[in-house]
């Protein structure tokens, strides 16, 4: 067996406002009662968590830097089972108060693919690879 990775952890400034952010918008459900440097996520498939990043100094014994703004080193994807999935995602988390950074477009790959930020500038995918036509051959 190879390397499975077991988590997904997200070194944040503000640990209330990014959980409130995944868990009100992007709806993923945590049990966290507001205290600690540390939240985990119930997430499916693989552990998703987030610390506080003015504690990692001393935890790595130097000091990290990160990026400002737009955080280009990495995304999180979030996969619907339709094209009109991620429209309607779009639309919803955008009025929900995330920062888009473009719209739904269909892409060369086969990929209907839209992009947000969460508070702290980490880009999200929403996308789906399934336009949805095989279920309109089989209605037909």
């Amino acid at each position: 067996m190879g390397t499975r990775f077991n988590m997904i952890g997200i070194f944040v400034k503000d640990l209330q406002a990014m959980v409130t952010f995944y868990r009100d918008v992007l709806g993923v459900e945590i049990i966290w009662d507001g205290e600690g440097p540390y939240a985990e996520f119930n997430h499916e498939g693989i552990r998703f968590s987030m610390y506080k990043r003015s504690l990692l100094p001393d935890i790595l014994g130097q000091e990290p830097s990160y990026p400002s703004s737009l955080n280009g080193t990495f995304e999180l994807a979030i996969d619907f089972p339709l094209f009109r999935d991620v429209d309607r995602e779009f639309a919803r988390v955008v009025t929900a108060g995330a920062q888009p950074v473009y719209a739904p477009r269909n892409e060369p790959w086969g990929m209907r693919s839209s992009m947000i930020t969460d508070p702290e500038g980490n880009l999200i995918e929403l996308g789906s690879w399934n336009s949805g036509a095989e279920q309109a051959e089989k209605a037909a």
